[in-house]
C-alpha cells in the first residue's frame, strides 16, 4: 500500500490532474474556477503534508 500512496501524493499526479482539469477548462471556458481549484487543491495538499508530518511525530513520541 505504501507505492500507492507515494505515486497519490507525488508531484507527477498533481500535474496529471491539473492538466486534465486545465484542458477541461479550456474547452468549457471556465478558466477561473480551473484557477480556483487549483488553489484549493495546493491548499488540501499542504494541510495534508502538515497532518502526516503530525501524526508521524506523535507515533514515534508513543513508541
Amino acid at each position: 500500500m505504501q507505492p500507492l500512496h507515494r505515486f497519490f501524493s507525488s508531484n507527477m499526479w498533481n500535474t496529471l490532474i491539473l492538466f486534465i482539469i486545465g484542458v477541461f477548462a479550456v474547452f468549457t471556458g471556465e478558466l477561473v474556477t480551473f484557477f480556483m481549484l487549483g488553489f484549493v487543491m495546493i491548499m488540501l495538499t499542504n494541510i495534508y503534508d502538515k497532518l502526516d508530518e503530525i501524526s508521524k511525530k506523535m507515533d514515534k513520541e508513543s513508541s
